[in-house]
């Protein structure tokens, strides 16, 4: 049976220990946080759904509470085209929110 390949690199930022960054970093990072949003240049930024929710998506919950919610038709369409599980995804990004805020809570 023949393997897939996959070029995806999977990261996980923990929020409690920060990297180390060097003296240049650290004056990039300052001089991009004085700007205005409107002045930051995104173009080289990956999707977010790529780069950010990858935890999420391996990280799906066993136990799981049907409610009746009303998402954006965009929102909905946008999970719909990422294949079948689309719902167990979307969860899994809503807990990675909850998970990265609470972390910042502490």
């Amino acid at each position: 049976m023949p393997t897939k390949e996959s070029n995806i690199v999977k990261r996980t930022l923990d929020l409690k220990k920060s990297p180390q960054l060097s003296a240049e970093q650290k004056a990039r990072l300052d001089a991009v946080a004085s700007m205005r949003d409107k002045q930051i240049d995104y173009s080289d930024a990956p999707a977010l759904p790529d780069a950010v929710w990858m935890k999420a998506a391996t990280e799906l919950p066993h136990t799981k509470k049907q409610i009746t919610l009303r998402i954006d038709a965009e929102v909905l369409e946008f999970f719909k085209h990422t294949g079948k599980r689309y719902q167990s995804r979307m969860n899994a990004v809503l807990r990675s929110y909850v998970e990265a805020h609470k972390a910042h809570a502490k």
